[in-house]
């Protein structure tokens, strides 16, 4: 009996692991704990959405649901009058507390110069004088993902409508940190 439950307990464990990267991809948190207390952002080579190119980087940042929470007093009976008005017997209330998703959880996945993954010196280098180049960071260029960096990446791609630390392919290209290649374009465009 204990062999089948055993069994029972590793197949219902086999079951909920989820698809992740293969033994040639590698993932990182860039940024641990996002502006907003979420989660993070994870990078990962060869593993994204759907139509990933195994070849390239990929950002997936998680926003968590905003739950708002509702508490209120429900009559259950109301209050005996006597025959004068007075209260004889006053109202009984119940307190209900409920909770309701105000926004729901997003999932968002962006390409990503593979050279941030890795968190090349030279690369963050020259991103931190891009950066420092257009008013988003002002600290010593020291090649060091820092809060300084992952904030200045952050105010620089904000605009844009990606709201993340985490340097895009495309913020990467506008800054001329990464070519655009035509030929990798139509394969889901490598740096």
């Amino acid at each position: 009996m204990r062999k089948l439950i055993l069994f029972a307990a590793l197949g219902g464990l086999s079951a909920c692991q989820s698809t992740a990267p293969d033994d040639t991809a590698f993932t990182s948190v860039i940024e641990p704990v996002t502006h907003t207390g979420a989660a993070g952002v994870q990078v990962t080579r060869g593993f994204g959405p759907p139509d990933a190119n195994p070849e390239s980087c990929y950002g997936r940042e998680i926003e968590p649901a905003v739950i708002e929470t509702v508490t209120e007093q429900i009559m259950v009976e109301p209050e005996q009058l006597d025959r004068n008005g007075e209260v004889r017997r006053p109202a009984v209330f119940v307190t209900s507390t409920e909770q309701r998703i105000v926004e729901d959880r997003t999932e968002t996945w962006f390409e990503t110069p593979c050279a941030m993954q890795a968190a090349d010196p030279t690369y963050i280098s020259t991103l931190q004088r891009a950066l420092e180049a257009r008013g988003h960071y002002s600290g010593p260029i020291t090649g060091t993902l820092d809060r300084a960096t992952i904030d200045g990446v952050r105010a620089y791609q904000a605009p844009q409508g990606l709201d993340s630390g985490v340097l895009s392919l495309a913020a990467a290209r506008q800054l001329g940190l990464s070519v655009w290649d035509p030929e990798l374009a139509g394969r889901g465009g490598s740096e």
